[in-house]
């Protein structure tokens, strides 16, 4: 156990070290960064919420939570927004909440989220879902094991991490032709025979207007985010869709 502990401490360190010195990558610090959470309790929302803004303290970041998706409405505090973390999963928005972030969005601000948090938010909302460029359906068998295969490896969000293992709910997606996908997983059929073979991105990128998104299906419960790529890629993520400055 020792011995696992350190070398997924150097897996981070490792890759960490390669975005920063290799990508020059620009500091969170400063950041204003909206988390918004909610939704069903399944996939712990308060828990990631918590996770991912005490790191972002830890990086110096101006970190605000929210619990209701009113605080879209809020123009004092959207106007400072850099980046919006959003992790509701299914539940409901208003139309002028709606409006409001995807306004913010294609102004600028970047928009990052993962799992069912950003991509099974909102599921009549299709303006929403055109924004995200994809929407979860299923997750046939539920927690499996299965493996994601990294498809762009000369991209900086996902540069030197290599395809892992692990078991989990691996998200069938319908998705927008506009994403650029960054990672992937191949579904074997064993559950719905007509889907063996079926290749569905994991990771990707997209414009909206101005603004960037960042979505990783990764993330189902607290111990996803143990594994150090999953954890490696929505912080990189994250630090990419916050800085519009870096290509």
């Amino acid at each position: 156990m020792k011995y696992l502990t350190l070398y997924c401490l150097a897996l981070v360190f490792s890759f960490s070290f390669s975005l920063n010195a290799q990508l020059n990558l620009s500091s969170l610090k400063d950041k204003n960064i909206l988390i918004v959470y909610g939704g069903w309790k399944g996939h712990q929302p308060e828990i990631f919420a918590n996770k991912i803004a005490a790191w972002l303290k830890d990086k110096k970041a101006k970190v605000t939570l929210s619990e209701s998706t009113k605080i879209y409405t809020n123009e004092g505090v959207m106007r400072q927004v850099d980046l919006i973390i959003q992790h509701i999963t299914m539940s409901e928005m208003s139309g002028s909440e709606s409006r409001a972030l995807q306004k913010a969005v294609k102004g600028g601000v970047g928009l990052a989220g993962c799992h069912g948090g950003l991509g099974d938010a909102f599921r009549n909302n299709t303006e929403y879902q055109y924004m995200i460029g994809g929407q979860f359906v299923k997750h046939p068998g539920g927690q499996v094991d299965y493996t994601v295969n990294i498809t762009a490896p000369k991209n900086p969000l996902v540069m030197d991490i290599k395809d892992f293992t692990l078991h989990s709910e691996q998200y069938y997606m319908h998705v927008d032709p506009a994403i650029t996908i960054l990672a992937t997983t191949q579904f074997t059929g064993e559950h719905d025979a007509w889907i063996e073979g079926i290749e569905i991105p994991v990771v990707w990128t997209k414009p909206y207007g101005k603004g960037r998104i960042f979505y990783s299906s990764l993330g189902h419960n607290k111990e996803d985010f143990d594994i150090p790529q999953v954890w490696e890629i929505i912080t990189r993520g994250i630090t990419w869709a916050a800085s519009p400055e870096i290509n």
